[in-house]
């Protein structure tokens, strides 16, 4: 068994359709979406014999508390297998030494089972102290009717929706143009300033645009009431999923008596059914759905009353590789505490 580059779109394209377990954190798309705000990247395919059974996306991270290799949302296989991880595994500390960093974290896109997470322990893997990517998810089939789809959802949710597709001063429209990133950018910064965390700046939302655009793959969502932008979401549409990776909206108005958020998300997963997709990943949600001081509790409670399932990955994983390591691992356990995550 043996990790190559790949440096053909087709080949990691077409692999990756054929594999159930996936985001789009794995796709071509966002390794150029790395590469365009100078990340360095590498495509790592795991091969038996002439076979390609696994791919991972490798970036290095350049930060203050240190240089560690990551691979986002992988590796990517048809089943999880130990071989596949100690290759890689054993590839990566190659690259690490080369590259002057001092671990390799893993965010993997593997169900959290005993075996699986066996497997990164016993090849010398610890739990790392905060998540880059979401470990749990909530995702909808959306391979049923429309009226199935209604019927599926939280009773609350569903008489919301028939409220605002009631309401004439309730839009909903999307833009493929690029400059448009400006006014999510600006609803954003304000959602954040409100929930006190950190937004993507507008060029680091203006790269990602331009790289899945150009493949029609991504897609802005306004939602508006009387013609002001009061909420906003940014959805990328890959290999028959559809994908709610950013969202944010004003406090404006009670969303209860103006709800334009929740026809945004149904509007938004109708694109995906008019894509030809079959699921509708809503991304992130709180790891303890009952603890109401998370920060991600309402929101998660937004995202489950359109029906779904839970889904849990392994825990985000570290290969310590020098003692810089563990300065990087004190911080960031001191930053998890601060942010209540």
């Amino acid at each position: 068994m043996e990790a190559k580059e790949i440096v053909l779109k087709d080949v990691w394209e077409n692999f990756l359709l054929n594999c159930k377990e996936k985001t789009f954190l794995i796709s071509w798309n966002w390794g150029e979406f790395q590469k365009e705000i100078e990340d360095k990247i590498w495509r790592f395919g795991i091969y038996e014999k002439e076979n390609l059974i696994a791919v991972a996306l490798v970036i290095k991270v350049k930060a203050k508390r240190g240089t560690f290799l990551f691979v986002s949302h992988g590796p990517v296989a048809m089943e999880s297998r130990t071989d596949v991880l100690k290759t890689l595994a054993e590839r990566l500390k190659d690259l690490a030494g080369q590259e002057k960093a001092s671990f390799v974290r893993i965010a993997p896109i593997w169900r959290r089972t005993e075996q699986n997470i066996k497997m990164f322990k016993d090849l010398g893997f610890k739990q790392a102290p905060i998540h880059m990517h979401p470990e749990v998810t909530w995702e909808l089939d959306i391979s049923v009717s429309e009226q199935d789809l209604l019927k599926n959802m939280r009773k609350t949710t569903r008489y919301l929706i028939r409220q605002a597709e009631k309401n004439k001063d309730i839009e909903i429209v999307k833009s493929f143009n690029l400059e448009d990133i400006r006014y999510f950018s600006d609803i954003l910064n304000k959602t954040a300033k409100r929930h006190g965390f950190v937004p993507f700046s507008l060029n680091y939302l203006k790269s990602q645009f331009s790289c899945f655009v150009q493949d029609n793959q991504i897609v802005i969502f306004f939602g508006k009431y009387k013609g002001e932008i009061i909420s906003s979401a940014i959805l990328v549409y890959w290999q028959g999923i559809g994908f709610y990776h950013h969202g944010a909206s004003l406090q404006k108005y009670n969303s209860n008596k103006v709800p334009v958020s929740y026809l945004m998300q149904l509007e938004a997963v109708k694109e995906a059914k008019s894509r030809g997709c079959s699921g509708y990943n809503f991304w992130g949600i709180s790891e303890d759905e009952q603890d109401k001081n998370h920060p991600w509790h309402g929101l998660t409670l937004f995202k489950k009353g359109f029906g779904g399932e839970r889904k849990e990955y392994v825990k985000t994983q570290d290969l310590p590789l020098n003692k810089t390591y563990y300065l990087t691992r004190s911080f960031e356990k001191l930053r998890r505490l601060k942010r209540r995550l």
